[in-house]
């Protein structure tokens, strides 16, 4: 019987081979899901998925693209922006 803790459905379970041969159940934790625009909900490109202390050890430039809204805004709404901004 896992321990308590690993019973919920927030780990993902996944059969390892161990070198004796074994097949042994490990418990890792799921993915958090894909970054979206927060304008129109498109998938951000160049925004890794990962947990935070796996995105803390990434350098600053992979961690999000580099220009303003990066990692907030998708590049067509960014050109949106920055023609409304353009026009006023």
């Amino acid at each position: 019987m896992p321990a308590m803790r690993y019973r919920s459905r927030s780990y993902k379970r996944v059969h390892k081979n161990t070198p004796g041969g074994r097949n042994v159940l490990r418990y890792k934790k799921k993915k958090p899901s894909k970054h979206v625009c927060a304008e129109c909900g498109k998938l951000l490109h160049g925004v890794p998925r990962g947990r935070p202390y796996q995105i803390k050890k990434l350098k600053k430039s992979q961690r999000r693209p580099n220009r303003p809204y990066g990692g907030y805004l998708c590049s067509e709404c960014v050109r949106k922006v920055f023609k409304k901004e353009a026009r006023k």
